[in-house]
C-alpha cells in the first residue's frame, strides 16, 4: 500500500510540473517570451572604480543592505602562516613526501585519471 501511495504523489507532482511548464494545452496569455514564459532580465552589478576604496577595503565583503565593506589592516596584524600559503599549482608528485596522506591521495587521483583515459581508448 505504501508503494501505491508514493506512486500517486509522484504522478501528482509530475502533473503539477507539466502544468507549470505549460503542458496539456495550457496557454499563457499576456506573457512576454512565448511558450517558455517571461524573459529573465539580467541584473547588472555595479563595479567599484574608486582606487582609494579598492586599496583600503575588501570590496564585496558586505552582504547586508546597510553597513560597509571590511577595511584592510596592515600586514603585521595578520598571522604569519597567511603569507606562506601556496597560491600556485600543487607540487608535483616527485616533490611530495611518500609518508604523507596527501601523497597517496594525489597518487590515487593521478592513477584514476590515467585509468579513465585508457578505458576511453579501449575498443569494445
Amino acid at each position: 500500500m505504501k508503494y501505491q501511495y508514493r506512486f500517486n504523489i509522484l504522478n501528482v507532482f509530475l502533473f503539477q510540473l507539466d502544468l507549470s511548464v505549460g503542458g496539456l494545452g495550457a496557454k499563457k496569455a499576456g506573457k512576454a517570451g512565448g511558450k517558455l514564459g517571461a524573459v529573465v532580465q539580467k541584473i547588472v552589478l555595479p563595479v567599484e572604480t574608486d582606487a582609494v576604496k579598492l586599496v583600503n577595503n575588501v570590496c564585496g565583503s558586505n552582504i547586508l543592505k546597510e553597513g560597509k565593506d571590511v577595511e584592510l589592516k596592515p600586514d603585521s596584524e595578520y598571522p604569519d602562516w597567511l603569507w606562506t600559503l601556496r597560491l600556485g599549482k600543487p607540487p608535483a608528485l616527485e616533490e611530495m613526501d611518500p609518508n604523507t596522506l596527501q601523497y597517496w591521495r594525489r597518487l590515487r587521483k593521478l592513477n584514476l585519471r590515467r585509468q579513465s583515459k585508457l578505458m576511453a581508448l579501449r575498443k569494445y
